[in-house]
C-alpha cells in the first residue's frame, strides 16, 4: 500500500520497480519488511544498520539504490517527522549479516551530498526493554499479560523479588521481545506516558543488550581452546 503523500514520480518509480510495499506506522516508513516472494524467517542478528546524517528532505527513491548496491535488502525503515521530513535516520535490513557488514565498510562517510556524508554503523540489535515505576504486588504473570495487553510480540518478562518481602516485586521489570522491531515498536508507544500500565504512569528505555560475538572472534576463541 502506498500512502497518498507517497506518490512522487521517484517513489512511484521504485515500487514499480521493485514491487516492495511501502507503508506509514507509528512515525516510521517501513519498505519492504519482506520483500516480495521473501520465502522463511526473517533475517538473523547482526544484519540491520543503522544510517544517520541523513539531509532530511531525502526519501526512498534515493536511498534504496544507494543501499542496494550492497546487498539484498530485507526492509527499510525510514524515521518521519509530524511535518513530513524524514528525523535524519533509518535503518536497513539485509538479507545476511556478511550484507550488512558489507554496507558499513563500503557506505560509511558515504557522499550522498555536497557537505553530507553519511554515518553507517551495525544496528545493536536489542529486544529488551527495561520498565519502572510498576506496582510492587504485581507478580510476573500479572506484569506479561498487562504488557501484552498494549504492546505487540512480548515473548517473556523478567522481573526480581523484593529484598525485604519476597512475595513482591522491586518494582520494575525486563520485557523481551520477538525482535528489535517490536521492541521498538512498544518502546516508541509507551515513552509518551499516555499509556498506563495497572492505571499508572511508567518509565521505559532500552535494556543492556547482550553482547554479539562475531564469527571470527568464535573461530579464535576456538584456536585457542583446542
Amino acid at each position: 500500500m502506498i500512502m497518498f503523500e507517497y506518490q512522487t514520480p521517484g517513489i512511484l518509480q521504485l515500487i514499480s520497480r521493485t514491487g516492495y510495499k511501502l507503508v506509514q506506522e507509528n512515525g516510521q516508513r517501513i519498505y519492504g519488511g519482506p520483500p516480495p516472494n521473501w520465502m522463511g524467517p526473517p533475517p538473523p542478528k547482526g544484519s540491520e544498520v543503522f544510517i544517520g546524517k541523513l539531509p532530511r528532505d531525502i526519501f526512498e527513491d534515493t536511498l534504496v539504490p544507494i543501499f542496494e548496491r550492497v546487498g539484498f535488502i530485507y526492509e527499510m525503515r525510514l524515521m518521519m517527522d509530524f511535518s513530513g521530513t524524514n528525523r535524519g535516520f533509518c535503518f536497513v535490513t539485509y538479507s545476511t549479516p556478511e550484507e550488512a557488514a558489507r554496507a558499513v565498510k563500503e557506505l560509511d562517510r558515504f557522499p550522498i551530498r555536497p557537505n553530507y556524508r553519511l554515518g553507517v554503523t551495525v544496528s545493536i540489535d536489542n529486544c529488551r526493554l527495561f520498565i519502572g515505576g510498576l506496582p510492587k504486588d504485581k507478580n510476573r504473570e500479572e506484569i506479561f499479560d498487562e504488557i501484552s495487553r498494549v504492546t505487540e510480540g512480548v515473548v517473556d518478562v523478567i522481573c526480581y523479588p523484593g529484598i525485604a518481602d519476597k512475595s513482591k516485586s522491586r518494582g520494575f521489570a525486563f520485557v523481551e521481545y520477538e525482535s528489535h522491531k517490536a521492541a521498538a515498536m512498544a518502546r516508541r508507544k509507551l515513552l509518551p506516558q499516555k499509556i498506563l500500565l495497572f492505571e499508572q504512569r511508567v518509565a521505559v528505555d532500552w535494556a543492556e543488550p547482550e553482547p554479539m560475538v562475531s564469527d571470527e572472534i568464535m573461530k579464535n576463541v576456538s584456536l585457542i581452546l583446542l
